[in-house]
């Protein structure tokens, strides 16, 4: 049995840009989608895909904060 590979050389997922995290997510999904990866490799990617979505959300969420922020100042700016 071969061991699964290990990518130690990924970068950080809190460090990475929203189009950097959804390319990756992306492209982790395609390589679970194939479905010929031992399953402790499956799981780590799984895990990542996961980690990498919650990155995603957080950069959505943030950017639905400002957007908020300054509609609520545009508004209060035309009273």
């Amino acid at each position: 049995m071969t061991e699964p590979t290990i990518q130690e050389d990924q970068p950080d997922i809190s460090t990475l840009s929203y189009e950097q995290a959804r390319e990756e997510l992306v492209m982790t999904v395609k390589r679970l989608e194939t479905g010929n990866l031992p399953l402790e490799e499956s799981l780590r990617l799984w895990e990542r895909g996961e980690a990498l979505a919650d990155r995603c959300q957080a950069w959505l969420d943030g950017a639905r904060e400002r957007l908020d922020k300054a509609r609520e100042e545009t508004s209060d700016d035309a009273e």
